[in-house]
């Protein structure tokens, strides 16, 4: 009951930000809904027990096909980000199914390279503009700020939801079994083969998902910015922090170090990654299990107490 009272008060908070705060703050929010979507997205791949490093691959790829279809298809931008979606699922699908037969450290080394191939190809091919990367006339909605919010903000939804389904339908037990023991779950009669590639499908579409709204918000792309491996270790910080095998943590972990953040940003221009890699490393050591436990009975607490005082 206390899961879903939290999570009906942070959609309260996020549905009234559009008419109480600015366009500078409203670019926050923006990137941390992005980063959550990374962040859970690559959660859902941690629960069946692989450990993927693909996640800024199919970022930048999501951003490309978004970018690619705009420019030379002339496709509109909201439907650009259909194209990414199936695409970056399609890819997944396709190389999932050689590459999700490995397992532990093998998995996670060839998922990296994967992330580091799609690079590559996106720097030498013609279409893609190359190293130099490409440009489009103005952002999507014309750069309306409080429109490309509602889309991040439905994103952020859609991908909470998907996780809620994983965590709560017949996928939860399967992609449990697997994480504990595979051999114990083939036994059970769980398909883990089929398991692992919808999983590996969807997180994958997601994070290309993010990744085409992010560049057509800023409406513009490049190999090494959008490939960065700030979209890998980003999203697995915010994880972490905020616990990780379930759907609050991520949320609760990419509000919280994207509001530390900015806030460090801006009063230590030039001091703050350290500071921040700092909260990290302590929130890791002395709070494995995450802050979203501690976070989410705080807050409860504090309304509860508000409403037997008034």
């Amino acid at each position: 009951m206390k899961k879903y009272a939290f999570y009906l008060i942070l959609l309260l908070l996020a549905v009234a930000f559009p008419f109480y705060i600015d366009g500078y703050l409203l670019h926050v929010f923006l990137t941390i809904f992005i980063f959550m979507t990374m962040a859970l997205s690559w959660d859902m791949m941690l629960r069946t027990g692989q450990l993927s490093f693909a996640n800024a691959g199919f970022f930048g790829m999501g951003g490309y096909v978004s970018m690619v279809t705009v420019s030379s298809l002339e496709i509109d931008p909201l439907l650009s980000l259909i194209f990414a979606v199936v695409f970056a699922a399609a890819v997944a699908f396709i190389l999932g199914l050689p590459v999700l037969k490995l397992r532990g450290i093998y998995f996670a080394i060839v998922t990296l390279a994967l992330a580091h191939v799609f690079e590559v190809i996106a720097m030498n091919l013609e279409i893609t503009g190359g190293s130099t990367g490409m440009v489009l006339p103005e952002a999507i909605f014309g750069g309306d700020m409080q429109l490309l919010y509602w889309l991040v903000l439905g994103m952020a939804l859609l991908t909470i939801g998907i996780s809620e389904f994983f965590a709560r339908s017949r996928m939860h037990y399967a992609m449990h079994s697997i994480r504990n023991d595979e051999l114990t779950a083939q036994a059970s009669g769980i398909n883990v083969s089929r398991t692992l590639i919808i999983v590996f499908v969807t997180s994958s579409a997601l994070q290309g998902l993010a990744g085409a709204i992010y560049v057509q918000q800023y409406a513009f792309v490049l190999p090494e910015s959008t490939f960065s491996l700030d979209y890998l270790l980003l999203p697995i910080a915010m994880a972490l922090v905020g616990g990780t095998l379930s759907t609050a943590g991520p949320v609760v972990g990419a509000i919280f170090l994207g509001l530390i953040s900015e806030y460090l940003r801006l009063i230590m221009p030039y001091g703050h990654l350290l500071i921040y890699g700092l909260v990290i490393a302590v929130i890791i050591l002395f709070m494995p299990g995450g802050i979203y436990k501690p976070v989410r009975n705080i807050i409860l607490n504090r309304i509860l107490n508000l409403g037997g005082a008034s």
